[in-house]
């Protein structure tokens, strides 16, 4: 409950910074990647106070240069989950009984922090481990966490005065939201380092006590978040940072008692494995589980016979081929009226010509590496597949290389057949599918859209008619959680468009909302009479 009411400073947007040549922070970054790339860093789990190391050394290798060792990290076991959920729960009493302005503080000093000399260190993590170009890297690891940080406090804050508005006379009533009883696994994906720091953080600052396993290729990044973490006054075992293999922790996490809660953002196939486990163990909890996901997405690009050309083409090489296509909101399927194919082609492969693909440290490169070989190998299968078929056009690209990392390159496919399997299947990579229809069908492929896909995650309508506007925001009103017009469908922004997905795309939480918090809070109603009933008789009965 809010103890007392203080002004929080008002959230804005962290400013993007652009990374032009000659530009201070493209020096400051530059110089950030050498020295990662200069140093071998030996990554330690965080459990509670301690720094955990084990005999098992797994290595960090850049996707965009596997000939070289980046880093190392201890792979935990069953051990060190249990270590890590009992750390948290000896933290909780004192965490969720700290003044909320004091745990308010300490993810504001982490904002400050990392709009400052946080920047240019865990921008450079991200790109070395992750693959992303210096801009992919300042609008994710920078700016998108420093904004969950600020908008979750104020978030956090408003949630905190909502009260009854009404009190009858000689009654007082008041909500008290508390944290959830128990702990909360964070389990975060490797595409998105603010993710990554979003999933535990945001339960933490409701008084949670966290239990974190990041992908191990986000590992790289993550060390950085939780140096953040600890520098910003974050207590011991509030968060608990853990490498353990998924069924491992699992399998201890998804049978503990004091299990509250899962902050998840991952594949549509482990989140639905994940929920089926909580159900059949729904016995063993103290209370029920929150469940919250984040999952797949097979994105789509409507444009009308109204559209240009020009916004049309830009709108798919950024949404398609930015970070490789490796966003569950990247563009990833497109449908294009005949009459404006022949101008979107020639303009998409003008532009798709242009770019460059490479390693991260040249700022030249707008496209890097698939993050794994297995990602690898799975885009080339698709790719070889959609070559050999003779009702397959190949526009753009189809090439691949791993000698020295994982290249992939921005590949256009255009199908006779609207559900062909890269129309329907979620990829992971710099491959979109486009399906050219007749001008007049634009009401058939409205309802092709809605029904090609399992997911609902993002999607986009491009057009010059209102009307045509209209009637495709509210025929795919549930095929895309974020629905955006005369746009592409990526790059959702904190406090301006809260991001989740409904149908196979996960619970539609809307991170970067208050919506997301309140689901780790459990409210708790108090009614206080100041002057109670003396009788039993009500004054019918007279």
């Amino acid at each position: 409950m809010l103890k007392g009411f203080f002004n929080v400073p008002v959230p804005q947007n962290e400013p993007v910074l652009n990374y032009g040549p000659g530009s201070p922070e493209r020096a400051a970054l530059k110089a950030a990647l050498h020295e990662a790339r200069s140093t071998q860093t030996d990554i330690p789990m965080y459990i509670g106070g301690n720094e955990v190391r084990t005999g098992r050394k797994l290595e960090i290798r850049p996707p965009h240069d596997h000939h070289h060792l980046l880093a190392t990290f201890s792979e935990g076991d069953a051990s060190h989950v249990e270590a890590a959920i009992a750390a948290a729960l000896a933290a909780k009493a004192d965490w969720e009984n700290l003044p909320w302005e004091q745990r308010a503080s300490i993810f504001l000093k982490a904002a400050e922090l990392l709009a400052g000399p946080y920047r240019y260190k865990v921008n450079a993590a991200t790109m070395l481990g992750q693959s992303k170009n210096a801009y992919q890297a300042e609008i994710d690891s920078a700016c998108e966490l420093i904004d969950f940080l600020r908008f979750n406090v104020q978030y956090m804050t408003e949630i905190y005065q909502q009260q009854p508005p009404i009190s009858g006379k000689g009654v007082w009533n008041r909500v008290e939201h508390r944290p959830l009883e128990g702990f909360v696994f964070a389990l975060t994906p490797f595409n998105f380092t603010a993710i990554a720091g979003n999933l535990p953080t945001s339960a933490a600052m409701m008084g949670n006590v966290v239990v974190w396993k990041p992908a191990y290729t986000q590992i790289y990044a993550a060390n950085i978040l939780m140096q953040l973490f600890k520098e910003a006054g974050l207590p011991d075992g509030v968060i608990n940072l853990i490498y353990v293999d998924g069924p491992v922790a699992g399998e201890v996490i998804f049978n503990h008692p004091d299990f509250a809660g899962i902050h998840f953002t991952g594949s549509t196939k482990v989140f639905q494995n994940i929920w089926q486990t909580i159900g059949a163990n729904i016995h063993k909890y103290k209370t029920y589980p929150r469940i919250v996901g984040e999952t797949g997405g097979k994105d789509f690009v409507l444009a009308h016979p109204s559209a240009d050309a020009g916004v049309v083409s830009v709108a798919l090489v950024r949404g398609a081929f930015e970070y490789q296509g490796q966003k569950c909101s990247a563009a990833s399927r497109a449908y294009i009226p005949a009459s404006l194919w022949p101008a979107v082609k020639e303009k998409m492969q003008a532009d798709i010509a242009t770019i460059k693909m490479g390693p991260v440290e040249d700022f030249s490169n707008f496209v890097n590496a698939v993050i794994t070989e297995v990602s690898f190998d799975k885009l080339a299968k698709y790719i070889d597949a959609a070559k050999s078929d003779a009702s397959v056009e190949l526009v753009a690209g189809g090439n691949y290389d791993k000698s020295e990392g994982w290249f992939v390159e921005p590949t256009v496919l255009k199908v006779q057949d609207p559900f062909y399997v890269t129309m329907c299947e979620e990829l992971f990579g710099p491959v979109l599918t486009l399906y050219v229809y007749e001008d007049a069908d634009f009401d058939k492929v409205l309802d092709i859209i809605d029904k090609t896909s399992i997911y609902a995650l993002t999607g986009s309508i491009i057009s010059r008619d209102r009307y045509a506007i209209a009637k495709a925001t509210h025929a795919l009103r549930n095929a895309a959680g974020n629905f955006y017009i005369n746009d592409k469908p990526t790059g959702a922004v904190v406090g301006q468009q809260p991001f989740g997905g409904a149908r196979g795309s996960g619970t539609n939480d809307k991170a970067g909302s208050m919506i997301n918090l309140l689901r780790w809070v459990s409210p708790r109603t108090i009614k206080e009479t100041f002057d109670p009933p003396k009788d039993y008789r009500y004054p019918f009965l007279g």
